[in-house]
């Protein structure tokens, strides 16, 4: 597979995950824990029926330190982000959390074989920036009394590209695994659901679709798609490209009647697509005819 097209794998799990919010509002009121551990089960499950078509059973087995990363990457990232939200205003938590497609250019700089280019991150700074304004235009008011969610939140970023980067080292390691990983992440959902959470039910059709459409696409083939982009594609890229995700997010919101266009919207939306650009640089003279 070529750079360019597990790249492309990569966008397609940064477009699924702008689907994110707007199917988690669609899911109801079912608690953060109980609904990772539902989605995540659909969304292992459907890796599972992968790996036993494909016959690949064997990609399950792998060396601790590669369970380590795949579960407390996936588990890791989710609990810190649900409890952000627990103990911090939801815009606030989720501004500070995009920090992760920052950090995962700037972290991609220590790989073997990559080099931090002044354009990488000069895109990524501008795709933060874009994304700043998209949260001031929701009116965000840091307040000290929620430090402990800011804190679980930017964690969470580091969590998150972390994990990115560092699965890039573990080229090797096919992608079925990812289905383990979620299998897993599931189950300690599911403990952390029983040992801090009262069971809520889907109530409609509509709302158990959400969260079959939640396990599906944002917490199921997201991952796998992913994976593959973050070890054989341009990882400095999907950094700067995961700034669309907050953007595209809130224009499907929008389009939903969740949500209301606003011209912070439009300015943040031209910035993020500036920086994508700019970081693309390479790969867009690649393209041109020789």
């Amino acid at each position: 597979m070529t750079a360019s097209r597990a790249t492309l794998f990569g966008f397609s799990a940064i477009l699924m995950w702008s689907l994110l919010a707007l199917l988690t509002v669609a899911s109801g009121t079912v608690p953060p824990f109980q609904l990772a551990a539902m989605t995540f089960a659909i969304g292992g499950a459907l890796g599972a029926v992968w790996v036993s078509w494909s016959g690949h059973w064997g990609a399950l087995r792998q060396k601790p330190q590669v369970w380590l990363l795949g579960v407390s990457g996936l588990f890791g990232y989710h609990a810190l982000y649900f409890i952000a939200l627990r103990l911090a205003p939801p815009a606030e938590a989720g501004l500070l959390n995009y920090f992760w497609p920052l950090l995962i250019v700037l972290f991609s700089g220590l790989l073997p074989g990559e080099h931090l280019r002044w354009h990488s991150v000069a895109g990524a700074l501008l795709g933060l920036a874009g994304t700043v304004i998209l949260f001031l235009g929701k009116g965000i008011a840091p307040a000290l009394e929620y430090v402990a969610g800011y804190s679980a939140a930017f964690c969470a970023a580091f969590v998150w590209a972390g994990y990115s980067v560092l699965s890039r080292r573990y080229v090797g390691v096919p992608t079925a695994a990812v289905a383990g990983f979620c299998l897993a992440t599931a189950l300690l959902a599911a403990l952390c659901h029983l040992a801090f959470e009262v069971t809520v039910w889907p109530r409609t059709t509509g709302e158990w679709l959400a969260v079959a459409g939640l396990g599906i696409g944002p917490v199921g083939a997201a991952f796998y798609v992913w994976d593959i982009g973050v070890k054989r594609g341009d990882i400095k890229l999907l950094g700067v490209a995961s700034y669309a995700a907050p953007i595209l997010s809130t224009f499907f919101l929008v389009l939903a009647g969740f949500a209301e266009a606003s011209v912070t919207l439009w300015f943040a939306a031209l910035m993020i697509t500036g920086g994508g650009l700019l970081a693309a640089k390479d790969m867009l003279r690649k393209t041109k005819p020789q």
